[in-house]
C-alpha cells in the first residue's frame, strides 16, 4: 500500500492532459477537495504555484535540551539546521549548516522554463512524503502515435527534495499512455538522459550545459519511436519467452526459497504478458517481453511505503532505465541463441 493517503494523492498531486491519456490510477472524486486535481489539458504554471508550491521552506536553528538533576540543559548546534515548511511548521529534515536548500518554485519551474525557452506544458506535478519530495514533468501537447498501436508522451521532469532523499533532477523520457509507465530513451545507449545537482554550498545550475546534454522533449520523441519500431519487429516465440523468463529471473542460488522466489516471478509475469491488457496485445515480441518486466516494476512488484514515491524516484534517478536494460540484456541472449 501507498504511504500517502488516497486523499494526499488526490489533493497533493496535480495531473494534465486527461482529455488524451484518462484518469490517474489514483483518482478519487470524493477525495478531491475544494478543486479536483485533474485538468483536460496542460496544468497552468500558476495553478502549481498556487496549490503545491505557496509555500517556502524556513531555515532554523538547532537546540538540543536535556533535563538533568541540576536543571535543565540547553546547548546549540551550529554545525547543523534543520528545513521546516513555512506553513505549517512541519520539520522536512535536518542537515549539515552547509546544505543548500533547493526551492521548489525556482528549480521546477523557474529552471525548467529556462531550459525550454518556451512556456511550460505542464502534463504532471506533485508533492510526497508531506512535502519532503516534489516534482513537475512537463510534455508535449500531442501524444505520439506509432504503427504498432504504442502510444507515448515525451517528457522532461524535474524532481528535487527537501529531506534530503533526492538530488536536484533533471530527466528526460517517455511515458507510455496505456499504463502510464516511464521508459528510457536510449535503452542500449549510454548517453546523457539525466543530470543532476547536488544539495551543496553554491550549487546552482547551468542551463546551457544540461539542455546539451539532454537535447530537450522534442528530439525524445524521434528515439523512442524508432526503438519501440525495432522492438514490435523483432518476433518471440513461446519457447524464447520461456527462455527469456529463465534468464532473467534466474535463482541466485539454489536454495528453496530462492527457487520458489523465482517460479513465482516468472509465473506473474507470464500472467502480465499473455493476459493482462496492457501488454497482451504485444505479446510475441520483443516490446511484449520489455512491456512486462518494466510494467509490472511499476505496478506489480511489491513495494514498502509509496508506489507513487519509488516509481518516480526511479525514473529520475536512472533505476528505470537499469531495469529496462536489464530486460533488453536477457533478450539479446535469448535472440542470440535462436
Amino acid at each position: 500500500m501507498s504511504r500517502e493517503t488516497m486523499t494526499d494523492l488526490n489533493q497533493n498531486t496535480l495531473i494534465g492532459y486527461t482529455d488524451k491519456r484518462g484518469t490517474a490510477w489514483h483518482y478519487r472524486a470524493d477525495e478531491q477537495g475544494a478543486e479536483p486535481n485533474h485538468y483536460a489539458g496542460a496544468i497552468p504554471v500558476e495553478d502549481v504555484r498556487r496549490r503545491l508550491f505557496h509555500w517556502s521552506p524556513l531555515e532554523a536553528d538547532i537546540t538540543a535540551t536535556a533535563v538533568t538533576e541540576n536543571g535543565v540543559v540547553t546547548s546549540p548546534d551550529p554545525t547543523r539546521k534543520a528545513i521546516l515548511r513555512s506553513d505549517t511548521g512541519a520539520v522536512l529534515g535536518v542537515f549539515s549548516a552547509s546544505y543548500q536548500v533547493h526551492e521548489y518554485n525556482e528549480w521546477l519551474i523557474k529552471n525548467v522554463e529556462n531550459l525550454l525557452d518556451a512556456d511550460l506544458h505542464i502534463g504532471s506535478a506533485g508533492l510526497l512524503k508531506g512535502g519532503a519530495v516534489a516534482w513537475v514533468q512537463v510534455e508535449m501537447e500531442d501524444t505520439i502515435d506509432t504503427p504498432s498501436g504504442v502510444q507515448f508522451r515525451p517528457f522532461l521532469t524535474a524532481a528535487t527534495s527537501m529531506d534530503g532523499s533526492l538530488a536536484s533532477t533533471y530527466q528526460i523520457g517517455a511515458q507510455v499512455v496505456v499504463c502510464d509507465n516511464t521508459l528510457s530513451v536510449a535503452l542500449g545507449e549510454s548517453g546523457a538522459e539525466r543530470v543532476r545537482v547536488k544539495h551543496t554550498a553554491r550549487s546552482h545550475l547551468r542551463i546551457h550545459d544540461v539542455r546539451s546534454a539532454l537535447n530537450i522533449v522534442h528530439q525524445t520523441a524521434d528515439a523512442f519511436n524508432e526503438q519501440v519500431r525495432t522492438l514490435t519487429e523483432t518476433e518471440l516465440s513461446r519457447d524464447q519467452w520461456a527462455k527469456f523468463l529463465e534468464v532473467h529471473f534466474a535463482p541466485s542460488t539454489d536454495s528453496t526459497r530462492a527457487l520458489n522466489m523465482a517460479q513465482r516471478r516468472r509465473d506473474e509475469l507470464d500472467h502480465w504478458y499473455r493476459e493482462h491488457e496492457w501488454v497482451a496485445p504485444w505479446s510475441g515480441t520483443a516490446w511484449g517481453a520489455l512491456s512486462a518486466i518494466n510494467t509490472w516494476a511499476h505496478h506489480g512488484q511489491p513495494v514498502r511505503g509509496s508506489r507513487v514515491e519509488r516509481n518516480m524516484e526511479r525514473a529520475v534517478t536512472g533505476q528505470i532505465k537499469t531495469i529496462d536494460q536489464g530486460a533488453l540484456a536477457s533478450l539479446q541472449k535469448v535472440l542470440a541463441t535462436a
